[in-house]
């Protein structure tokens, strides 16, 4: 994945700039709000104002298939710190057994239609 700065409206509160600068520097969403929060109340209200709204005209939404992507990516990705974005192993490791359940109910599928005899006439129709 390419790392492009956009805004994140589907995962954001208001425009989503925070939720697309969480995403783009691997942290946290709350975090990088409590730090937008912190920069409002800190003296530093109008500069935090500002740049929220020029950041949300300026920066294009995330295209659908990024959206798509990261959600694939973000499903195996080990958080290492607090703040970090991710998932706990346990939690990767669920997933992971989840998925691997999936594909072995679907592989018993394929296996049960290859060796049934429907599978069969349809393979003997074919070569006619």
């Amino acid at each position: 994945m390419s790392k492009t700065l956009y805004r994140d409206p589907q995962n954001g509160k208001i425009t989503g700039v925070c939720a697309g600068l969480a995403e783009y520097f691997g942290m946290e969403i709350w975090l990088v709000r409590i730090l937008a929060v912190s920069a409002f109340l800190l003296g530093m209200g109008f500069f935090a104002v500002i740049a929220y709204l020029a950041a949300s005209l300026i920066l294009e939404k995330m295209p659908e298939a990024r959206q798509e992507q990261r959600y694939i990516y973000r499903e195996h990705t080990v958080k290492q710190k607090a703040w970090q974005a991710g998932q706990s192993p346990e939690q990767v490791m669920q997933n992971v057994e989840a998925e691997l359940d999936d594909v072995e109910q679907k592989l018993r599928q394929m296996e049960a239609y290859v060796t049934s005899s429907a599978f069969k006439v349809a393979r003997e129709f074919k070569h006619l």
